[in-house]
């Protein structure tokens, strides 16, 4: 019903000249990602080891590893990676005073597919990373937390590249269980607080 009425002959023949043209891009988008595709080929392995951490999709891995490569051992330790990339803390000093704790400019491109990848992870559920996030977030903001998820990120695309062995998800309550000992005193302090006697029995 829309094309009766108002729609000339040439209305049509613009109509049909815009359809063409979104026939030629998608082809050429096809084309560009069977050529992404067959240079991705000789890194299938690492592509897979990077795809399984959370937040990583194959774009985002594909240009990460475009920028960094597969071959770790050309930066001596995680720490020159994530210098390298401009995701960790500057370190400014004079007369022994920290002036600057600003990132260094690093890699824009591999900070921008880390920083995608970072809110990415931010939005999930269920995982190591996403309470990282939370915990840093309710700390010092959500823009710092984005850049520590960020370099949290590369440094374990650094050794799952370097071990060759696939990311192991902590789970999302491993900093309760590395802290414990701290929050059972805290919450018996609480409960104490509040009129209660607190006496604890393992499961």
């Amino acid at each position: 019903q829309a094309l009766e009425g108002r729609v000339q002959p040439h209305h049509c023949f613009l109509l049909l000249r815009l359809l063409a043209h979104i026939d030629f891009l998608e082809e050429s988008i096809a084309e560009v990602q069977r050529e992404i595709d067959q240079r991705l080929e000789p890194v299938v392995e690492a592509m897979t080891l990077v795809e399984g951490i959370p937040g990583l999709q194959a774009i985002t891995a594909g240009g990460i590893l475009a920028e960094i490569g597969v071959e770790m051992e050309r930066f001596p330790s995680d720490k020159h990676l994530a210098s390298w990339a401009g995701v960790c803390p500057g370190n400014k000093q004079s007369g022994g005073r920290r002036l600057s704790g600003a990132t260094n400019s690093g890699n824009r491109w591999l900070r921008g597919l880390l920083g995608e990848a970072a809110w990415a992870v931010a939005h999930t559920k269920g995982t190591y990373l996403s309470a990282f996030f939370h915990r840093v977030a309710r700390r010092r903001g959500k823009k710092k937390a984005i850049l520590a998820v960020a370099h949290k990120l590369l440094v374990i695309i650094y050794h799952v590249l370097r071990t060759k062995k696939p990311y192991a998800e902590l789970g999302p309550d491993y900093f309760d269980r590395l802290e414990a000992a701290r929050l059972e005193r805290h919450h018996i302090r609480r409960l104490e607080q509040l009129g209660y006697t607190v006496t604890l029995t393992p499961k």
